[in-house]
């Protein structure tokens, strides 16, 4: 194998960078050419891509983001589109593809290696729902913007007696909700694993205010079906009924922006690094990850057909100190 190309898919995620820093500088070291793609699989099946030597990913590590760009192709899910983007690399002597992103993603890679194109991903998502990684790239960093927001909210809401329905990203998956919540010491949290009614967050507001608390914090997952909108609207037509005035923050994208952690840069140089290693041994069709505490590949067969859970004990503990 001589020549490798490396792309980011779908969301963001701080850390990229890290990973696709170690990915070009890992390869080189074994004797490949590494070639970035830009805007993910639109720059695939357009042959957008260029060499990149050790000094062109000097730098990136600590900013957030992704220096190669990101897009959402529909073109690539059809297999006219993954045909072209084969075309296109078999034509320039790319030889295997490592494919940072998501759920998503990681489809669009397990598609490649089904049409026996030599494919590895790295796992990179802030929503934490991709299976083989117990921790993926982004979330971390993620976390912590959404601890540091509810640490400042505590502080008005406290001055002026309110909650705040805090929304954190995660699509579908409440994992984002769940930490922060268990982190920022949340007064109840939403999560789409575990729906529970308007009226029992209003029950559980009502009950720390006759508590004598100060102020209240409810962190509310994006994909829930009582999400912070729906939440605010319903509270603001029963406010009596939870005693503390209500406002509603949500978080968006800011979790996706700044600068990645040490953690995610770290994890993001190793997943890099590996991916390559991985390649080397011909473990194609597999998805780069970290499992108890070790760098490991998980065929993409089983990665796509697998629903990654929540961690039952912290579900447990957070609805237990959630009081």
């Amino acid at each position: 194998m001589k020549r490798i190309a490396v792309l980011t898919s779908g969301g963001d995620a701080p850390g990229m960078n890290a990973a696709i820093r170690a990915i070009v500088r890992t390869g080189i070291e074994e004797g490949l050419e590494v070639f970035g793609v830009r805007h993910g699989f639109t720059g695939l099946m357009a042959g957008d891509w260029s060499l990149l030597e050790r000094r062109e990913v000097g730098g990136i590590m600590q900013h957030g983001g992704t220096v190669l760009g990101s897009a959402r192709s529909l073109e690539f899910k059809t297999e006219a589109g993954r045909k072209l983007a084969i075309q296109k690399m078999e034509q320039a002597g790319i030889e295997a593809v490592i494919v940072i992103g998501g759920n998503g993603s990681q489809t669009g890679s397990h598609a490649l290696a089904q049409m026996g194109f030599p494919v590895i991903g790295v796992a990179s998502t802030i929503d934490n729902d991709l299976y083989g990684s117990d921790i993926t790239l982004g979330v971390d960093t993620a976390l912590n913007v959404a601890l540091e927001t509810i640490d400042r909210l505590r502080n008005t809401a406290a001055s002026h007696q309110r909650a705040f329905l805090v929304e954190v990203m995660g699509r579908n998956c409440g994992y984002l909700a769940l930490m922060t919540a268990l982190a920022g010491g949340a007064e109840a949290f939403v999560i789409p694993e575990v729906e529970i009614s308007p009226e029992t967050i209003a029950t559980e507001l009502a009950d720390a205010y006759n508590r004598g608390k100060s102020h209240a914090i409810v962190v509310v997952a994006e994909g829930s079906q009582n999400n912070a909108a729906a939440l605010l609207e319903h509270f603001q037509q029963h406010h009596e009924r939870i005693g503390f005035k209500l406002r509603a923050t949500i978080l968006g994208y800011v979790q996706r922006g700044g600068n990645p952690g040490v953690f995610d840069r770290i994890l993001g140089t190793e997943l890099g690094a590996a991916a390559v290693q991985f390649l080397l041994n011909r473990q194609f069709g597999s998805l780069v990850g970290r499992l108890s505490g070790e760098i490991v590949a998980t065929p993409l067969d089983v990665v796509v057909s697998s629903q990654k859970e929540l961690p039952a004990n912290l579900l447990k503990i957070a609805r237990t100190l959630a009081q």
